[in-house]
């Protein structure tokens, strides 16, 4: 009994260890002020504006493609504020909706509400970059926990936007999603 705790709490010691390793190197380590004065400048009113084209993969922890899904995405500003509407289609054939509301500060900071998030999102436009992180309540089919999420996008000179998301729970990555996001034209 007493190796067996000794193992389970080296295990737990080592993955605590690894977690907080990971704010300081990689993709934990990046800061919006890493991406300031780069060009083009990305602007959420300008970029995440009308209807969009959302395709991507979702990560399982260790590393499998675990699903696939493209999503409708439109998104209207009225001055700092918007109201973003997103249709997800998993190849699984699950569909799921979500509504954003999102703010912009004049500095750049971002406030974001939706009806599955724990609480506030918070982020920050700077540069080519977005980073925004929140807390999400998967749907209960999904098992219902509550993940912390960190997204980052970065507009491509070509007008395309590249997402990569974190899904961690208690400091541990469980998921990770990479998506293009391209406006569609009227």
């Amino acid at each position: 009994m007493n190796t067996f705790l000794l193992i389970a709490l080296g295990a737990v010691l080592t993955l605590s260890a690894l977690s907080v390793a990971q704010r300081f190197t990689g993709f934990g380590a990046q800061k919006p002020e890493h991406y300031a004065g780069q060009r083009p400048e990305f602007d959420i009113r300008r970029e995440l504006s009308g209807p969009i084209l959302c395709e991507g993969v979702i990560y399982g922890p260790f590393g499998r493609v675990t699903s696939r899904f493209v999503a409708d995405m439109d998104a209207d500003w009225e001055g700092n504020a918007c109201r973003m509407t997103e249709a997800f289609r998993y190849d699984s054939g699950a569909t799921q909706d979500r509504v954003w509301t999102l703010t912009l500060g004049n500095d750049g900071v971002i406030r974001a509400e939706a009806p599955d998030l724990d609480g506030t999102g918070h982020g920050r436009q700077e540069g080519s970059a977005v980073m925004l992180r929140y807390r999400i309540r998967l749907p209960e089919d999904a098992g219902g926990h509550v993940l912390s999420v960190t997204d980052w996008m970065y507009l491509a000179p070509n007008g395309t936007i590249i997402n990569r998301s974190q899904f961690r729970k208690f400091g541990i990555k469980v998921a990770e999603l990479v998506a293009t996001m391209r406006r569609v034209q009227a």
